[in-house]
C-alpha cells in the first residue's frame, strides 16, 4: 500500500511521469518535417504541432521557403488569432501571395484578429488593388478607424500608434476597473498600461496592472493612478518617440492631439522597429550610403548604383586630388624610392581614420550625445 502511495506521489498535480507531455521532447518543427506532413495529408497532427509547438514569428520565417500552394495549406490549419499574428510577421509579397489565394470570408477574418497598426503597416506595402479588396472586407467602424491613422505623416506618432488600449475612468473603483479590463481584454493590444481619461478622452494618468492587483477593491482609480503625464503628439517624430520610451523605460507612449486628448499608444514592439530602422539609416550613412527603405534584395541594381554613385564620385575627385599632389613629390621619390612604401601607410591610416571619426559623430548624434551647438567644440577636440 505503501508503495502505491509513492507511486501516486511521484508528480505533485498526481500526475505520473509518462503523462506529462514535455516540450523538449517533441521533435522540432522544421521546414522539412512541415513539408512530409503535408505530403503525407496528416493535416490533424500538424494542426496541433502548430498550434502547441510553433510561435508566429518563426513560422513567417519557415513559410518564406514554401511555394504558394503549401504556404496557403499551412496559414488554413491555423486558428484565426495565430493566423492573424502570422501574416503581420509576414513580408510583403508572402502577404500578396496570400490575399491572393484566400476568399473573402478568410481575409475578414484575419483583418477582424490583427491590430490597427499592424493593419495600416499591411495596407501601407500593398498595391492599390489589393487594399481596395482588404478594405472591403474590413468592418465599417474599423475601415474608419484606419483611414484615420492613414491620414497622419509617414513619420509621425500617428503612423505608428494604435487604438487599441485600455481606458479607465477617475471615479472607477479598482474592482471595477478589473471588471472593464476582463471585458475588453481581447480588443487590446497590451494591458501593462492602462490610461486614465475623462468623459472627453483628455489624459489625466495612468496606472500598471500591477497597482490594480495591489490595491483595495474598493480604492478609487483617481486615488492610486500616476498624475505625471509624459506622452507625445500625433504628429511627433517617431524617432523622438522612440527615444523618449526608451529614456523614460516605456513599454508604451500615450499619443494627444491638439486638445490633449488620448488618441492612441505607441507600443515597445514599434518603438523597436524604429531604432533598427534609424541604426541601419546611421550606419548607411557612415558608409556614405543614401538610405533606402527597400531590403537588399528588393532594391533593384540601378536604385543600389544610383545610392552609392553620389559619394563614389566624390571620393574619386578626393582621390585624383591626392594624385596630383603626388606628382609633385616625384623627384624625391626617384631620390628616395624607399618614400613610395610609406604612402599605402599613410593613405590607409587617414581613410581609417575618417572612417573612425565620423562614426563616433554620427552615432553621437544619433544617441544625443552631440547636438549642433557642439560643432565647435568637435572641431577643437
Amino acid at each position: 500500500m505503501e508503495e502505491n502511495m509513492n507511486e501516486e506521489a511521484l508528480t505533485a498535480d498526481g500526475q505520473k511521469d509518462d503523462d506529462i507531455d514535455y516540450v523538449e521532447d517533441r521533435e522540432e518543427l522544421t521546414e522539412e518535417r512541415i513539408k512530409d506532413m503535408l505530403d503525407a495529408r496528416e493535416y490533424k497532427e500538424l494542426k496541433e504541432e502548430l498550434e502547441t509547438n510553433m510561435y508566429p514569428v518563426d513560422l513567417a520565417e519557415i513559410l518564406e521557403e514554401f511555394d504558394q500552394k503549401h504556404m496557403v495549406l499551412v496559414f488554413r490549419l491555423l486558428a484565426k488569432e495565430e493566423a492573424a499574428e502570422t501574416f503581420s510577421y509576414m513580408n510583403s509579397d508572402m502577404r500578396e501571395d496570400l490575399i491572393n489565394a484566400l476568399t473573402d470570408s478568410e481575409l475578414e477574418e484575419i483583418m477582424e484578429e490583427m491590430y490597427l497598426d499592424d493593419t495600416v503597416d499591411v495596407l501601407e506595402e500593398m498595391p492599390a488593388n489589393v487594399v481596395d479588396r482588404l478594405l472591403m472586407v474590413t468592418d465599417a467602424e474599423k475601415r474608419q478607424q484606419i483611414n484615420q491613422l492613414l491620414q497622419y505623416p509617414e513619420d509621425s506618432a500617428g503612423s505608428l500608434m494604435t487604438t487599441d488600449y485600455i481606458s479607465l475612468r477617475p471615479k472607477m473603483t479598482i474592482s471595477d476597473a478589473i471588471k472593464r479590463i476582463r471585458r475588453t481584454i481581447n480588443e487590446a493590444e497590451t494591458i501593462y498600461t492602462c490610461y486614465v481619461t475623462d468623459d472627453n478622452r483628455k489624459l489625466l494618468g495612468y496606472l500598471s496592472v500591477k497597482n490594480l492587483l495591489l490595491a483595495e477593491p474598493n480604492e478609487k482609480v483617481c486615488d492610486i493612478m500616476d498624475k505625471t503625464i509624459i506622452c507625445v503628439h500625433t504628429l511627433s517624430d517617431k524617432e523622438d518617440v522612440a527615444k523618449d520610451m526608451n529614456k523614460y523605460d516605456f513599454v508604451t507612449m500615450p499619443v494627444v492631439d491638439d486638445e490633449g486628448r488620448l488618441v492612441g499608444i505607441v507600443t515597445f514592439d514599434d518603438a523597436i522597429d524604429v531604432m533598427q530602422d534609424e541604426a541601419t539609416e546611421d550606419i548607411e550613412r557612415m558608409a556614405a550610403i543614401n538610405p533606402t527603405e527597400e531590403s537588399y534584395f528588393k532594391t533593384s541594381d540601378f536604385k543600389h548604383a544610383k545610392n552609392r554613385i553620389f559619394w563614389l564620385l566624390i571620393l574619386m575627385l578626393s582621390a585624383a586630388i591626392t594624385g596630383t599632389i603626388l606628382t609633385k613629390y616625384e623627384d624625391a621619390c626617384a631620390a628616395i624610392p624607399a618614400l613610395v612604401s610609406f604612402i599605402p601607410m599613410l593613405m590607409s591610416t587617414g581613410g581609417n581614420c575618417g572612417s573612425q571619426s565620423s562614426t563616433m559623430i554620427i552615432r553621437g548624434m544619433s544617441v544625443d550625445e552631440i547636438k549642433l551647438k557642439d560643432f565647435l567644440k568637435v572641431i577643437f577636440t
